[in-house]
């Protein structure tokens, strides 16, 4: 058995409560810089009452922000889900307190409080992270399938944040015998696709037996086999595959929730709003607003608003180009617009209008959606729901680089949709904004000289 102990619940458990907490420590230590040790009753009293309920809060916030996850991340990360969490706290008791008037909290209270929680919260999690890294267990991979395959799949392990997930082993031919003969040397057994199926039932049965884990690809054959419904019919039992939809009980959910964020965004967005037309009207000639053809829904066409950031005539000559990191035809406020994501305001007014959605697949321009139904016979599926404004490619993609690895993201929502998903990929959108990384795509790099590298660093089984 390893000396290092897995990360269990049981742990994740205590890590929470010991968050809750200091969470409550740092809003009493908000009241003690604002009134010494004789806070008002009535003060006191407001905050005991409602304490179990912003702990409550407190929890489901952190849950959907991604807190208590640790691999694949550094200090940075930990620290700044910390501010993104308390930040958020705070806003949100600034409006319970506006609108019900039951938590008696001074502005300057909640100011203190947020500043001690993201100290002391952020010091217990950094310890959190370091006893982590050191004492739970490292992962070794072996990564299963074609060369070119593989290779893929070793840029996304081998990320500097990845401290607990280590390729110990690739194997690029007779597989199931390879498998085998490492399998006590390895924890997981990551399949990348486009292996016989005799290869893979071996493999299935070899993993199964031996106790160890199996990572997938999401594939399309991978995808189809999530969310089943189990049938039975007399002694047999049978598996019913789920479509790509979003069943009408909860898509009437889902597009109440849409009119209900969108309407509360427009709001609390509409001076941003306004700032943001003046700016773009005295920098540069041309519309406020930009009008663009995409596809939504059943591949339906609708007109997609958005704050212009190119040239009025950026497309007159070149046609439907897709936008590119350093983009010439980009306005000088345009550059800023789009770094946070404020040339997207307006795409509020769509989800109102029911074109789009607040979450979902980005919407395409008839030109790409064309061309990638040609390559892919299962792109279509992405349409089956509404388009939205930010969507799980957004928020997890970052290193989806082409349509078919966005395509998989999209079509994983679509499996899993819940009103809690939509929650989370909100949250994780705001984080986004500000991460600059998580835009980015793969350096260009000669895929020879990778294998070459491979080659000397990891053991190859071909």
């Amino acid at each position: 058995m390893s000396a290092k102990s897995s990360w269990n619940n049981t742990k994740r458990i205590l890590i929470i409560l010991m968050d809750v907490i200091l969470f409550n420590l740092s809003i009493l230590i908000g009241f003690w810089i604002k009134f010494g040790m004789n806070i008002p009753e009535r003060n006191y009293i407001s905050y005991e009452e409602s304490a179990v309920y912003l702990s409550i809060f407190f929890i489901i916030l952190n849950l959907l922000l991604g807190t208590y996850i640790f691999y694949n991340r550094i200090v940075g990360d930990i620290i700044f889900v910390t501010i993104i969490g308390e930040i958020l706290m705070t806003l949100a008791i600034m409006m319970f307190s506006f609108a019900g008037r039951w938590f008696a909290f001074p502005r300057s209270v909640l100011l203190y409080s947020c500043i001690s929680g993201v100290l002391l919260l952020s010091l217990w999690r950094i310890i959190v992270y370091y006893t982590y890294i050191r004492f739970s267990e490292e992962k070794r991979i072996v990564v299963v399938g074609e060369e070119e395959k593989v290779i893929s799949a070793l840029s996304n392990f081998s990320s500097h944040k990845n401290q607990k997930h280590k390729v110990s082993h690739v194997i690029t031919g007779h597989y199931a015998q390879n498998v085998e003969g490492i399998l006590s040397d390895i924890d997981i057994v990551y399949l990348t696709g486009n292996i016989v199926e005799s290869e893979k039932l071996r493999i299935y049965d070899s993993v199964i037996r031996s106790g160890k884990k199996l990572f997938l690809t999401t594939s399309f054959e991978n995808l189809v086999m999530l969310r089943p419904n189990m049938m039975n019919f007399e002694d047999e039992s049978i598996i019913e595959i789920s479509d790509f939809s979003i069943p009408s009980e909860e898509g009437m959910l889902k597009r109440l929730f849409d009119i209900l964020v969108s309407s509360i965004l427009l709001i609390i967005t509409s001076p941003i709003i306004l700032i943001t037309a003046v700016l773009v009207k005295m920098t540069s000639p041309g519309p406020v607003i930009y009008k663009q053809t995409r596809i939504t829904k059943n591949q339906k066409e609708f007109n997609i608003l958005k704050f212009r950031t190119m040239s009025a005539t950026a497309e007159a000559k070149s046609g439907p180009v897709l936008a590119k990191t350093h983009d010439s035809r980009v306005t000088g406020i345009g550059k800023y617009l789009r770094a946070l994501r404020i040339d997207e305001l307006p795409q509020l007014i769509n989800v109102l209008i029911g074109d789009m959605s607040v979450v979902g697949p980005r919407p395409e321009r008839p030109f790409f959606v064309n061309q990638f139904n040609e390559e892919n016979s299962n792109y279509y599926l992405r349409h089956n729901v509404r388009a939205g404004i930010t969507g799980y490619a957004q928020v997890y993609g970052k290193y989806a680089s082409d349509y078919n690895s966005k395509l998989n993201f999209d079509l994983l929502y679509i499996k899993n949709y819940s009103i809690l998903l939509d929650l989370k990929i909100l949250l994780q959108t705001i984080k986004i904004l500000f991460d600059k990384v998580s835009s980015q795509g793969l350096e260009d790099e000669n895929e020879l000289n990778k294998f070459e590298f491979i080659e000397k660093t990891i053991q190859i089984l071909k």
